[in-house]
This record gives structure tokens, C-alpha cells and sequence, in this order.
């Protein structure tokens, strides 16, 4: 820990008036005494009183105890001190370097009364909500509230601890924002980092720009208009919401790249001036604002004045990240900018442009905060970083005394699926490096988790954030140096009934199930492996007449087929639903040779994974598709004597804008003696090399009336090599994905 943090001895215990139990409470507090007797009772007949600084922290506990319990407690300034009350109490007297941090508190439970001390009204708000967390959820039968006599020190490890919502590519409410933030303020996070402006839509109100909003907040997808925007007067209201709770709220607008939305709006800030849709696929794009352009600063400039005007905090977030240079090579104007500033290449000029922004709004009193690619071309003097590709470039930032949020990919974005990152790998998160001096410690300013949402519209959002936040809460706040995770799951658990009673939607601490495949010669059986006994599985084959049944044992599976899996807790109200395809045929299980090593990183689930009957789904890191970098692929197939063959099919993916390009061409081969070999198709594949999105291309032998016979298959599929030129990384190995050989 750093040099200038002290820290209380934790007792993780509590005790009520059955005896002792453990501290239901995340994040755990960082000291915590207990009596050996006593309880305090809550009832309606309870006072909340308070010291008049702290009114709006009153109202708050006055509405979530009638919220979850239906108590309407008399609410009144305090006055003397009486027994049976909640006292909201400003702390007076000396400061040690503890009690002096912004977001200290004292929680004293007795049996005549609860008190909340705090210098502050932030520390008030967090001691608020330790005590309803050491309530009980639901009102006992005997209809006493009771918590058993003790005494709280707390205060953070980290000052930043926050969440990053991306409303570009799905626009969010602004009542699910609310309870957003709500869920937030009841963990403790104090940040909420908006990300308002991408390629996909841009979402705030500019009043000088309309067509930002009339055209870049909206795209066509399928023939419909998608998106939405937040008014001004809805920025106000949910900063206000926020301000309310003790979040900052910083906003996103990001530059020089994501910026597709304000090009489709206004194509004058791009370098070539043409007219270009708000776009519908994911990914980056190779029209950014032009750097070499007068009139674009002056737009970024108006913009940024009115978001000032909005959001109070000190930082703005610019962005900085995957801006591809393409479009910068062959400006004139851009080049002229890059000779007239003796810059020395585009990465520089994106340093220049982000520090012509940093310094327009250094006059309005703000910082900005860039991703940890503004390091690339040299970083302005007081700009902060938000490391995500890993978490060198928060130590290269800290190094250089620049403030650092860490939101490694490794364990902070909570788009990934719980296959990579679940509850207990967030858990393991260390945000400060081994390899950073003590020195630079102080520089980093705590982690956020990521939610982007490409994959993510609102319904899905809470339950990828949740349980997982509550784990990067314990990480910020309590910074544990010897982790329990036994036992933040107990207690993670046992939180599950507080989000069932909100209604929040939450997902599952770790990956729900395992779907194993067996093979017993041509015939495919899949089984299914619970995380935890608590979890109760139903599943049906799609395109079947079946009706979900209860999963009692190995499923067999028949030609291709969709199976499709419900999850349930026990004890929750929560329900999901997991599809995964299969193929069952000739090939199950034969020997396969590869004249290539699959990747490390997409090894598909081993060397025979071409032929084990799983195929793969649209999500190229969901651990089926095999794939190389740079490399042609040959597969030889023995099918172990002479068969009929009438198909041979394969399944490639195809996503341009992650490196991922389909074979340019496809050959299958086969031979019955392994030495004579007779080509069956060469497939040019038809899909440009530009087609946007993330696509699964298919390719085939026809089925013919006459059977190929054969032994031995072949299947050649012809890399693209490079990234062509238009692509953010050309000349950069491309990637050559598969997920199955299937042979019918």
C-alpha cells in the first residue's frame, strides 16, 4: 500500500442479538470493534435526526428506509440528544491524517441509538449505507429490526472508483441511469464516467450544433431508426441526480476518432468533406475529425464550452483511443499541420490536436483524461490517463507524475464475457503494478470498470456489471492485502436477496456452466457442469418439437442442432438463457493433422478442436473458433477407412475492424489413398475484404446424388495476408479464424 495510507485493523465479524456472525457488508470497512452485548431497534417510531449540513444526506435515508421497509421515520434537525434515534452527526474536534480524508465516517451502533459522524456529508452518505447493508433484507417475523451493538472506522483506499457507461452505442434512459447511479452510491463507487459520443451515436444536447442530434444521435438498423439524445435540461437533471449521491460525473466526448456520428451531421470536420452515414457496425472507422482543419478545432471548442457548462467536475475525457491515421496521411491539410508545427508524424499531430483541446479548456478550469494512447505522440502537461491495454501504460503515465485510472482488459471490462473475467478474477485485481516505485504510487488514482456496450442494450447492462462491480468496490475501497474470496462470495451471495428486493437484474458470480462434448464414433453427446449445486438447468433442441426439460443427464445430438440452455438460482429471480450449435458427422473425433500451431489466445480448445463437433457463435473470443495471425491453415482429416462423402463444410470469421479477415479462398481435397489427391471445390470466397461487421462466412461442397468416396480430406484455406491499406494497422498480420470441419 502506499507510504501515506494508514489503515485500521479489520475485524470481519459483527454480532447481533442471536450472538456472533460475520459482516454482511461490501465493501468490507476498514476496522470495525464489537460490543459483547446490546442491539439497536429499528421501527417506524425511530427518529432521523440531523446536523443541519447534512439535510439532503437525511432525506436520502429517510427514502430507502421507507423503500425497503415501509418505515416513514419522523425527519427533523437535531436538537438534543434523546434515545431511539439515527443521528446524522457532523464530527467536531481534532483531526488525525485519517479522520481528514474527504470520505471518512464513524458508525456507532448502541442500543440507545445509531450515529453517523462524518466531516463531510460524502462520508455521511457512506456510512448511510453501511448501516441498511447491516440490516436485515426483510422485516423478520417477529417484526424487529434489529443490529447488534458496534463501531465502524472506514474510509477509501482509492479516491477514484468508478464505472464507465457506454450510452453511444446503446442509447440508456435517464430513469436507468438513476438507478444506475443508485446502485453505484450503495457500493461505495463515486465515479460515473459517461461516454456520450461514438461512431454510433452521438448522445448530448449541443445547442449550436443541432444536426449532432437530429442526425447523429439516430442510425437505420433493419430499415428502423435506432438511438435517442439527452436534452441539456436531462444532463442537468442527472448531474444533479449524481451530485446528489457524492458522484462525479465526467464526460466522454471522444476525438480525434469515434467520431462518425458528428461526421454524418457535419462532414466539413472530416479530411475528405464527404457525407458518410452514422454508422451500424461496431469497430473503428477510418474517418476522424481532420486535424489540419481550422473549422473543425473551432467545433470541438464550441462543443466543449457548452459540456463545461454542464457537468462541474474538473475533468473532461477526450478520448484518444483507436484512431486510425489513414485518412491524416493524404490530407493536405493535415500534412501542412504536421510541417507547419515541425511535428515528426501522426501520432504526433494527434498530440498536438489533443493538446490545442487541453488547453482551450484549461481556460474553462478543467483537465482532461485520455485513454493510453495520447502517450503515444508525447501527453499534455496535466492531462490524467485511463489505462486499458493492460497496465503499462498507467505505470509509463504515473512514471511521468501524471494521475492514472486503471482499467486493464485483463480484469475491468465488463463487456467480456464471464468465461475471461468473472467475479473472482476482479476480485484478484491489483491496481497498483509490482514494477511501480513507491514513489509514483500516489499517481494512481484507483480503476474503473468498462461497459461498453456493443453487445449490451440496456435490459442486459445491470447484469454484466453486477455481481462483478461489487468486487472492483472491495478492491477500491477496503484494498484487502491478504483476499478471502470464500468469503466476499459468501457475502456476495447473500447480497443476491437486497438486488432481488430492488428488482435490479444481476448476473451470475462465474461462468454458470460448462458444456462438455463426448464423442463415441459418429455419435455426439453433450454434458452440462454446474459452477454451483444452486444452479437448477432446463434445456430443448431448437427446431424441435421439445419443450424444456430438466437437465438430468448426457444429451444426445443429432446432424446439426441448436441447443439451448435456461439458468436459474436457487433462491433468486433471476433467469438466463445460453445457446450453443453442434454438428454430429463422419469426421467426430478422426485423426487431424494442421500444418500450422493454433494461437495461444484462440487455440479453440486444443489441437483436435476442428473436429469435435462445436461450432463456433458470434463472438470470436467465446473460446471455440481456432484461429493463426499471418499463416495460411491446411487441415488433413483420416476418417480411418473409406467412406461416403456428400458434404464437406466449413465456417470462417470475418470481422475487419478487430484484424479478422475470411480466407480469400477455400480448397477441399480429398484422396482415398492419402497420395493421389482429387480437388473437389476451390471456392473463391465473394465477401469483400472491407465488409463491415462481424460476420460467420460458410463455405461448402454442393451435396451431389453421387457420394465422394474417400479416406482422407483435405481443407486449404488461403490467408488474406496483411491488413490492407485502408485498415487502422495496414500491413499488421491478419487473423484467419475456423471453428469446424464438418463431413457428412
Amino acid at each position: 500500500m502506499m507510504s501515506n495510507r494508514i489503515f485500521f485493523v479489520c475485524l470481519l465479524c459483527a454480532i447481533t442479538i442471536l450472538g456472533r456472525t460475520q459482516l454482511n457488508v461490501i465493501p468490507q470497512p476498514q476496522s470495525c470493534v464489537f460490543s459483547k452485548s446490546g442491539a439497536f431497534v429499528l421501527n417506524a417510531e425511530t427518529k432521523i435526526v440531523y446536523d443541519p449540513a447534512f439535510s439532503s444526506e437525511a432525506s436520502i435515508l429517510f427514502n430507502l428506509l421507507l423503500e425497503s421497509f415501509q418505515l416513514k421515520n419522523e425527519l427533523e434537525p437535531f436538537k438534543q440528544p434523546a434515545r431511539g434515534i439515527i443521528y446524522l452527526k457532523r464530527k467536531n474536534g481534532e483531526m488525525n491524517e485519517v479522520m481528514a480524508h474527504a470520505e471518512y465516517y464513524q458508525l456507532d451502533v448502541s442500543e440507545q441509538s445509531v450515529v453517523i459522524e462524518s466531516y463531510k456529508g460524502v462520508g455521511i452518505l457512506h456510512g448511510i449505507q453501511t448501516f441498511l447493508q447491516l440490516l436485515p433484507v426483510e422485516v423478520p417475523s417477529s417484526g424487529v429490526l434489529s443490529i447488534g451493538a458496534l463501531s465502524i472506522k472506514d474510509f477509501p483506499a482509492f479516491k477514484h472508483r468508478g464505472l464507465l457507461l457506454d450510452c453511444g452505442r446503446h442509447f440508456m434512459s435517464t430513469d436507468f441511469i438513476k438507478q444506475t447511479l443508485d446502485i453505484m452510491s450503495a457500493y461505495k463507487m463515486n465515479v460515473f464516467h459517461w461516454h456520450l459520443t461514438e461512431d454510433q451515436g452521438w448522445r448530448i444536447e449541443i445547442k449550436k450544433y443541432p444536426k449532432l442530434t437530429e442526425i447523429g444521435g439516430f442510425r437505420t438498423e433493419n430499415g428502423r431508426q435506432y438511438g435517442g439524445f439527452y436534452t441539456q435540461n436531462e444532463i442537468k437533471e442527472i448531474v444533479d441526480y449524481a451530485t446528489k449521491l457524492h458522484i462525479t460525473v465526467i464526460p466522454e466526448i471522444e476525438l480525434p476518432g469515434h467520431s462518425s456520428a458528428a461526421i454524418a451531421a457535419y462532414p466539413y470536420l472530416s479530411c475528405t468533406g464527404k457525407s458518410i452515414p452514422v454508422e451500424t457496425e461496431w469497430g473503428v472507422f477510418k474517418d476522424i475529425y481532420c486535424a489540419g482543419n481550422d473549422q473543425t478545432l473551432q467545433f470541438i471548442y464550441d462543443v466543449m464550452d457548452e459540456v463545461c457548462s454542464l457537468f462541474p467536475g474538473k475533468y473532461i475525457h477526450v478520448g484518444g483511443d483507436e484512431a486510425p491515421k489513414v485518412r491524416w496521411e493524404s490530407c493536405t491539410k493535415c500534412q501542412k499541420r504536421i510541417k507547419g508545427n515541425q511535428l515528426k508524424s501522426e501520432a504526433e499531430l494527434q498530440t498536438w490536436m489533443i493538446e490545442q483541446v487541453a488547453t482551450h479548456l484549461k481556460k474553462k478550469g478543467k483537465s482532461i483524461i485520455g485513454w493510453d494512447e495520447i502517450l503515444e505522440g508525447g501527453i499534455p502537461a496535466d492531462a490524467a490517463i485511463q489505462s486499458w491495454r493492460g497496465m503499462q501504460g498507467g505505470i509509463d503515465a504515473a512514471q511521468k507524475k501524471h494521475g492514472v485510472i486503471m482499467s486493464p482488459t485483463s480484469h475491468c471490462y465488463f463487456d467480456y464475457g464471464l468465461e475471461g473475467i468473472d467475479t473472482k478474477r476482479v476480485y484478484e485485481f491489483e491496481p497498483i503494478p509490482n514494477e511501480l516505485n513507491a514513489e509514483y504510487q500516489n499517481f494512481i488514482w484507483g480503476a474503473e470498470c468498462n461497459m461498453w456496450t456493443e453487445r449490451a442494450p440496456q435490459e442486459t447492462v445491470h447484469s454484466k456489471i453486477l455481481p462483478r462491480m461489487l468486487s472492483l468496490s472491495e478492491v477500491l475501497w477496503t484494498h484487502p492485502k491478504e483476499k478471502d474470496y470464500n468469503e466476499f462470495e459468501r457475502r456476495v451471495k447473500q447480497d443476491f436477496k437486497r438486488l432481488d428486493k430492488k428488482g435490479v437484474k444481476y448476473g451470475f458470480i462465474s461462468t454458470p456452466l460448462q458444456f462438455d462434448s463426448k464423442i463415441n464414433g459418429d455419435q455426439l453427446w453433450v454434458e452440462l457442469k454446474r459452477y454451483s449445486e444452486d444452479v437448477v438447468l432446463k434445456y430443448k433442441l431448437k427446431n424441435t418439437k421439445m419443450d424444456w426439460v430438466d437437465y438430468r443427464g448426457s444429451i444426445p445430438i443429432q446432424s446439426k442442432q441448436v441447443l439451448a440452455v435456461s439458468m436459474k438460482t436457487l433462491g433468486t429471480e433471476n433467469e438466463s438463457v445460453v445457446e450453443r450449435t453442434y454438428a454430429a458427422h463422419q469426421g467426430l473425433g478422426k485423426e487431424l493433422k494442421l500444418n500450422y500451431t493454433p494461437s495461444n489466445s484462440y487455440s479453440g480448445g486444443g489441437y483436435n478442436a476442428l473436429l469435435d463437433g462445436r461450432l463456433g457463435t458470434s463472438n470470436f473470443r467465446d473460446g471455440i473458433w481456432q484461429a493463426v495471425q499471418g499463416k495460411d491453415m491446411e487441415m488433413l482429416i483420416d476418417l480411418g477407412g473409406i467412406k461416403d462423402v456428400k458434404s464437406i463444410s466449413t465456417q470462417w470469421f470475418h470481422y475487419a475492424n478487430a484484424w479478422i479477415f475470411r480466407p480469400q479462398r477455400v480448397e477441399y481435397w480429398g484422396s482415398v489413398d492419402g497420395n493421389n489427391w482429387k480437388l473437389l471445390l476451390g471456392d473463391d470466397l465473394q465477401l469483400a475484404a472491407e465488409s463491415p461487421g462481424e460476420l460467420i462466412v460458410s463455405s461448402a461442397c454442393p451435396v451431389n446424388d453421387i457420394p465422394y468416396v474417400m479416406r482422407y480430406v483435405k481443407v486449404i484455406a488461403k490467408s488474406i495476408g496483411k491488413c490492407p491499406n485502408w485498415h487502422d494497422a495496414p500491413g499488421e498480420p491478419s487473423w484467419l479464424f475456423c471453428d469446424e470441419i464438418v463431413i457428412e
